[in-house]
């Protein structure tokens, strides 16, 4: 498993350069390429001039600095044609606060602190906290993955698992493997659950 960062895999930090690396990584005996979040960053609260990858805008969409989703399909279509299987960082536990989800969709959506603002956890300022005893939420968060599988991605690396209810996941990835049986997914966790 091969985890590629696009912004700096090349000097141009775009798929269409990502794309040409894919026969050395094939050489190198690399099965899987896990793909670093590749959706807009979001702007308020961001850390540093370039943002974290982590504080995903929207969750259907690529980062217009690596291209576009035709770009994004290209990349994939030349790495299933080497034989690799392409994984998503999937970022399940909140979004950036400029979200079109923290205005657009209802307040539950969110974990509120005491003043009705999206929680910040940890010292992660650039985030909004989504809130998992909202049904909504499961279910977007399982179309968000169901829509990248139907374009194509073989699976997903699961970044802070552990934050989201284990429930969660088992009806995701039930749903998930009912589509693509044989759906690569790796979990970033420290229990054993």
């Amino acid at each position: 498993v091969y985890e590629m960062n696009v912004r700096q895999q090349t000097p141009e930090g775009t798929f269409a350069a990502a794309e040409e690396r894919l026969p050395f990584l094939r050489e190198l005996g690399v099965d899987i390429i896990w793909l670093m979040p590749i959706h807009p960053i979001g702007e308020l609260g961001r850390k540093g001039s370039l943002g974290s990858y982590y504080a995903i805008r929207d969750y259907r969409a690529v980062n217009p600095e690596f291209g576009t989703m035709e770009d994004f399909e290209r990349f994939l279509l030349r790495a299933h044609e080497l034989g690799f299987r392409v994984i998503l960082d999937y970022v399940a536990n909140h979004t950036s606060p400029d979200a079109a989800w923290v205005t657009e969709k209802d307040p539950a959506w969110y974990v509120r602190d005491s003043t009705g603002a999206p929680a910040v956890q940890y010292d992660w300022t650039d985030i909004a906290k989504l809130n998992y005893d909202c049904p909504a939420v499961r279910e977007a968060m399982t179309d968000v993955m169901k829509f990248w599988i139907a374009k194509g991605v073989d699976g997903f690396r699961c970044d802070v698992a552990g934050e989201m209810p284990d429930d969660f996941w088992t009806a995701a990835f039930t749903e998930l493997k009912s589509i693509d049986p044989d759906i690569y997914l790796l979990a970033e966790g420290e229990g054993p659950n």
